[in-house]
């Protein structure tokens, strides 16, 4: 099997860290991968914060929804985009762009909401983001210390349709 299909089909959400830091050199590629995403009009609203600080990640574990796990990962990545007409499909497509690299890196990963959840605004001051930037992705990143599960999606002949629904 091709590698890049190979680390699709095996990445998995990681909210279970070890306590390992990742090395600036793979955080720079991670972002280096991010800012290679496809851009509606080539707008490339994007700008990226990589939060190693501990405390930082602290406060921003503490007011997600279901981030708690943020405090425990070696880093963390937010995903800010100028305020563009497809911001969001920029965003996300430079956030699976970042998973995707972090799988094949040996990293993992988990996506934990940012696009209008009532923290974004918190956590955009708190990095000091401009005030017409919105945070599409936050996502924690590090040496994983259990075993994936399998996949519990949805099988391909349930969601494959040819020609019509």
């Amino acid at each position: 099997m091709n590698e890049t299909i190979k680390t699709i089909k095996t990445r998995r959400s990681v909210r279970s860290y070890e306590d390992k830091p990742i090395p600036k050199e793979i955080l720079g590629e991670l972002i280096d991968c991010a800012r290679l995403a496809p851009s509606a009009r080539n707008m490339q609203p994007w700008e990226f914060v990589v939060i190693t600080d501990q405390k930082m990640r602290e406060q921003i574990a503490s007011i997600t929804e279901y981030g708690s796990f943020i405090r425990d990962a070696a880093a963390c990545i937010l995903v800010v985009c100028e305020d563009t007409k497809y911001y969001l499909e920029d965003g996300c497509a430079a956030t699976e762009n970042i998973l995707i690299a972090a799988k094949s890196l040996g990293i993992g990963t988990c996506w934990v909401a940012g696009d209008k959840k009532p923290y974004c605004e918190y956590i955009l001051k708190l990095v000091n983001a401009p005030q017409d930037h919105k945070l599409v992705s936050i996502i924690s990143l590090g040496y994983s210390s259990e075993e994936s599960a399998p996949h519990r999606k949805r099988k391909l002949k349930e969601v494959l349709h040819w020609e019509k629904f």
